[in-house]
């Protein structure tokens, strides 16, 4: 479990007291592409392996069906954990000669890049699936359930992908929102199930940038706990996402293509 045990002093009108809380693990991660350094970003250790193949899937760095093959060490001098994959050039995408290489954090996914992709809305999504507002608020408890991080932490985020049956085909918690969502992309290309995800919800807000993993993915359809980001649904409206947002309490509410919405 990706926890640490910190003691601390909890203050209550005029009472303080000791208290031992588990925080989630924040560590760096640095991915060397070819031997070269491509990015680091803070993540919640586990599923490292996932969180990259999401990473280069959703960065239109490598979209290819063949396996990546992924070697993690720790590097004690730096204090910081390696991932190192080899990839040959011709299968590396356009995403690669306009990578952000520079720091990366968990909590901001647009840090780091030095402009706003451009998502072509002629190639927004088309997808007949539909779902009603009870088999919504379903996937979010069956997500819950399986928050095992958030519940001994209340400190990690949440991202799971549902297929059009409602089966939940995987789950991935990070301390970062657009990690959580990576890892569960990756984990759905390592077993050739991505194209099966109908509907993906996260357990924080939904900003520009998880509409844009979301579409790059081809899901039809993104919510949140959270509110959505003006530029979210912008995006959202543009690419044929129906996304939500405050799904919680038996309430949601839909910013953009309602239409899947039974």
């Amino acid at each position: 479990m990706a926890i640490h045990n910190y003691q601390g002093i909890k203050f209550y009108k005029t009472e303080r007291s000791k208290v031992d809380d588990n925080l989630v693990v924040e560590q760096a991660l640095q991915i060397n592409i070819n031997k070269e350094v491509f990015t680091i970003t803070m993540r919640t250790p586990g599923n490292d392996e996932d969180l990259i193949r999401g990473l280069l899937y959703s960065e239109d760095i490598y979209k290819s069906n063949k396996n990546l093959t992924v070697s993690i060490s720790e590097n004690t001098e730096k204090g910081i954990t390696e991932a190192n994959t080899n990839i040959e050039k011709n299968l590396l995408s356009d995403g690669y000669s306009n990578s952000r290489n520079l720091l990366s954090v968990s909590s901001c996914g647009i840090c780091g890049k030095t402009e706003l992709e451009e998502l072509n809305p002629e190639n927004k999504i088309h997808s007949g699936f539909t779902l009603n507002s009870q088999e919504l608020f379903t996937m979010f408890k069956e997500m819950k359930e399986k928050q095992v991080t958030f519940h001994q932490s209340g400190g990690s985020h949440a991202a799971a992908a549902f297929s059009k049956d409602r089966e939940l085909l995987s789950v991935r918690e990070d301390i970062g929102r657009h990690n959580a969502v990576d890892k569960v992309v990756g984990h759905l290309v390592n077993h050739n199930k991505l194209k099966e995800v109908k509907c993906l919800i996260v357990s924080g807000r939904i900003s520009y940038e998880i509409v844009a993993k979301a579409f790059t993915a081809n899901i039809p359809v993104l919510a949140a706990v959270s509110a959505p980001s003006s530029l979210a649904v912008d995006f959202a409206k543009e690419l044929g996402i129906t996304l939500l947002g405050f799904c919680r309490e038996n309430k949601a509410t839909c910013y953009a293509n309602p239409q899947r919405l039974l």
